[in-house]
């Protein structure tokens, strides 16, 4: 043994019992229930106490139980001093048992306190006390020097046992958690790659496509104006602008949605505020900024976009107010405008393709909420969905 395992401590898995299955655990309360109904048959089937003893008997029991509860918190939080006092106390409890006369207490103890030193404390803390314990059993027992021997280095090996048992227990289970957490960052990966794979196919075919669509309706806007000024002239232009303007948009959307599959995205706030940019728009952000997930980050995103683009359809001007508010385990965006009121019919109108009524349907499968509709003299859109 190096010095490193005299000093240390068994692992926080070894001392613990969340990591202990049912039929250990059920073994161990049995073992305990079988040891705690022998140790009371014992003292009390001869009949030596009267009532008030008995009962200062029971008493003692319960407190040591209670003693016995607290050793196993201040191991399991690393505290050694107060373990070694509490393991001190258990092993005056039974000299105070044994001059009481209630020597199967006492010998119970001692044992007790000898094998769990061994099991739960640093081996350098626990011999000491393993052997102050053996010492007073084998002083109390008075038998022979080969059954004190055989049985006190029996008792020894039996928490040693015990506590490499724990300690194997512990390694089986960082190595699960290990495990799980490699698989978990394995998929990760691989869905990160997927992710990255279909974001090149949308860039070098949608992307592209739309990069060159406003190339060449650029190109024709500057044609068309060169022509001599006319209805027919005006009405082109108008719709080559507006196509060009459609574009832009598609080309800006598919940016945003290929930097969500590759996990690029700037966040929410900040995009917020890009959005309302050069518009008399307020944007406040409560509670603690943190990532979102993809899926509740483009909802938000999306919702805010429609939000502002039906403000901007009917209730041109008004000043828009946007609040981000982050919950503990939600995120909610209210959209409110002072002015222009709307039917619910129009709610699924949007020039770019996304209608309220599809974002309510996508904050639905997110488990969230998206309330829309007049409220005094304006209009109100307000999503909430965990994240």
């Amino acid at each position: 043994m190096n010095r490193g395992t005299w000093t240390s401590w068994p692992s926080r898995e070894a001392l613990g019992r969340a990591y202990r299955t049912r039929p250990r655990a059920a073994i161990g309360r049995f073992v305990g229930s079988l040891v705690l109904v022998g140790l009371l048959w014992g003292t009390f089937s001869g009949g030596a106490f009267t009532v008030p003893q008995a009962i200062g008997v029971l008493m003692g029991v319960a407190g040591c139980v209670v003693v016995g509860r607290a050793f196993f918190r201040a191991t399991l939080r690393n505290h050694l001093w107060p373990s070694l006092g509490l393991l001190v106390l258990l092993m005056a409890a039974a000299f105070a048992a044994h001059e009481a006369g209630v020597g199967v207490l006492a010998v119970v103890l001692w044992c007790g306190c000898a094998v769990t030193a061994l099991e739960r404390l640093p081996l350098s803390a626990a011999a000491p006390l393993t052997a102050a314990a053996l010492a007073a059993y084998a002083v109390v027992k008075d038998d022979g020097w080969l059954t004190t021997v055989i049985t006190t280095g029996s008792l020894c090996l039996g928490g040693y046992v015990l506590r490499l048992d724990a300690e194997a227990r512990g390694n089986a289970q960082r190595l699960l958690a290990q495990e799980k957490a490699a698989r978990a960052a394995e998929a990760g990966t691989a869905a990160l790659a997927e992710r990255s794979r279909i974001a090149r196919e949308i860039h070098d075919v949608l992307a592209h496509s739309l990069s060159a669509q406003l190339v060449h309706l650029e190109a024709a806007r500057l044609l068309i104006e060169r022509e001599p000024s006319g209805g027919f002239r005006d009405q082109v232009l108008e719709r080559v602008v507006a196509a060009r303007s459609m574009a832009a948009e598609g080309l800006a959307e598919t940016r945003q949605a290929l930097s969500a599959l590759r996990g690029e995205m700037t966040p929410v706030e900040d995009f917020l505020r890009q959005l309302v940019a050069g518009e008399s728009a307020d944007v406040r952000v409560t509670g603690e900024p943190r990532p979102l997930g993809a899926e509740a980050s483009q909802a938000v995103r999306r919702v805010a976009q429609e939000a502002l683009t039906n403000t901007r359809k009917h209730a041109p001007g008004a000043a828009v107010s946007v609040l981000l508010e982050y919950l503990p385990d939600a995120v909610v965006l209210e959209v409110r405008d002072p002015g222009g009121r709307r039917r619910e019919d129009e709610l699924a109108v949007s020039g770019s393709g996304y209608g309220l009524l599809g974002m309510r349907e996508r904050a639905e499968l997110l488990g969230g909420t998206l309330d829309a509709g007049p409220e005094e003299e304006g209009f109100v859109v307000s999503l909430w969905v965990p994240a």
